[in-house]
């Protein structure tokens, strides 16, 4: 370890007299110890005991008129938690401002062991992940490559008939699989003799790739033309570096297909009944209006994930941040969720989703590294300038969301809310697409042609590799019985509220 800093004297503040020795580890990691003296330990008990003094209760007293000392002597332990709390608070609060660091991480150590001292001074060390130090270099003025494409009647074609296949059915066939078929197939994943996983009924599109969250299988539709019902093959998968268990990361498995069943889409008419269900469209004009704004959105979307790498490239430039594994570990997920609510509020369909978080998943350390790289210098020009998110973004972002899926902005938002730490994805998505848009603003382009691109994968929403921490969900005879646990216990307590 070395030091980024000598240790901080004492420095008194409106709110603490503390010191901190910083450590810094890498860019992103700082060790932190921090000493409360006993007169800030005894001034955060005064405040408490002034607070309780007004409102306690003890016995042979009105309340209120107990005697200080008496309080101190009958309270002390009920509000050292507190104490405790808003010390180590405000000492976070502190330190991070006048040290002038950004944390994006929680502190590393357990609350509950920190105790506080009889006497001495308050002391508590942790290790905390921030934001890279760096000036934000010279933002206004960038040439940037901007795709741009005027879309066709032939372009508006093609969606449509994405879309109509979404509504399709599927029909069985007796004749042999064809490319853009369906085959009702059953899996199973092995690696010698052991089996590494299975999934027993999967419906699947014939198409020349098929992808899963941790391998793929180039030319399936060579492969797989020809097949009929109660054939079984077995080809090769290749895993990503990204499987779960490290042992078969890069390795080659044996995939068995049994198939079950061979089956032909077979595509509705674009009718008025149909626009009708399809969203209460009144005409075909009005159909394909809507499927050109959402054509213009994609490209939208293109063009700001072009102008974020764009961005990050020519600013960051030489800088090489040390971005902790545990880090991009820990941030994978959140940045996966980010994403694909920009997919979602960009109008791609369920399909487009699924094929891009595999493939988002197979790389994902990599996309977390250079996506935590475009935030940092994207939030830091956000501070900056001023740029703060508002409610009524904020229900722009979800109405668009709720707007794809056929939904409510209500149901929505509850579901956004639901998920933990969704909500925070969502306003940092917003803060960041404000601060392209300034980029924009003082920028200057070249067009490019944007290319549409057209499904030629077949995504399936599965890891051959199991995750041996994931957690399962629960299934419909787990929420049962968890019903009738609370039902029996609300027959004794009507206030019981499951946890």
């Amino acid at each position: 370890m070395t030091h980024s800093e000598e240790p901080v004297d004492i420095v008194k503040t409106e709110e603490m007299a503390l010191s901190a020795d910083i450590q810094k580890i890498s860019a992103c990691e700082r060790r932190i110890k921090i000493t409360i003296p006993p007169s800030e330990v005894d001034r955060y008990f005064q405040k408490e005991f002034v607070e309780l003094a007004k409102k306690a209760y003890v016995p042979g007293f009105r309340p209120g008129m107990a005697p200080q000392k008496l309080i101190e002597k009958r309270f002390k332990k009920d509000v050292s938690e507190q104490v405790k709390n808003s010390l180590v608070t405000d000492a976070l609060t502190q330190i991070s401002s006048r040290d002038n660091f950004t944390p994006i991480s929680e502190p590393d150590f357990q609350y509950d062991s920190l105790i506080l001292p009889a006497e001495g001074p308050f002391i508590f060390e942790f290790g905390i992940e921030v934001r890279p130090e760096f000036d934000l270099p010279e933002w206004k003025g960038l040439k940037l490559k901007k795709p741009v494409r005027d879309f066709s009647a032939a372009d508006i074609d093609k969606i449509i008939k994405r879309i109509l296949e979404n509504h399709g059915e599927l029909k069985h066939k007796t004749e042999p699989a064809e490319p853009d078929d369906y085959i009702e197939t059953k899996l199973t994943f092995k690696s010698d003799e052991q089996i590494l996983s299975s999934i027993d009924r999967e419906t699947i599109r014939i198409r020349p790739v098929l992808s899963f969250h941790d391998g793929f299988l180039k030319n399936f539709d060579t492969v797989f033309t020809g097949a009929k019902p109660g054939d079984v093959i077995t080809t090769q998968i290749t895993l990503t570096e990204n499987a779960a268990n490290p042992e078969f990361q890069k390795k080659t498995v044996d995939a068995v297909f049994e198939i079950l069943a061979v089956k032909k889409l077979e595509i509705p008419a674009l009718s008025e009944a149909f626009l009708q269900r399809l969203g209460g469209y009144n005409n075909e004009a009005d159909f394909r209006d809507s499927v050109l704004d959402t054509l213009q959105r994609q490209l939208e979307h293109e063009q700001r994930l072009q102008a974020r790498r764009q961005v990050t490239e020519v600013l960051v430039g030489g800088i090489d941040w040390e971005l902790p594994l545990k880090l991009l570990e820990r941030q994978s997920e959140r940045e996966f969720q980010r994403k694909i609510l920009e997919f979602q509020r960009s109008g791609y369909s369920e399909e487009q989703i699924q094929s891009y978080a595999n493939a988002l998943r197979q790389n994902l350390l990599e996309e977390t590294a250079r996506s935590l790289k475009e935030h940092f210098i994207l939030e830091k020009l956000a501070e900056v300038e001023s740029i703060e998110e508002t409610e009524e973004d904020i229900d722009l972002e979800i109405g668009l969301i709720a707007a794809q899926n056929n939904s409510s902005p209500r149901r929505v938002r509850a579901q956004i809310e639901k998920k933990a730490g969704h909500m925070d994805i969502l306003r940092n998505q917003i803060i960041e697409r404000k601060a392209i848009d300034l980029i924009f603003q003082h920028a200057t382009f070249k067009e490019i042609p944007y290319e549409i691109e057209y499904p030629a994968e077949e995504a399936v929403n599965w890891a051959i590799i199991p995750n041996p921490n994931a957690i399962a969900e629960a299934t419909s005879e787990d929420l049962k019985a968890v019903n009738k646990e609370l039902n029996s216990k609300k027959k004794l307590d009507p206030n019981t509220k499951i946890k």
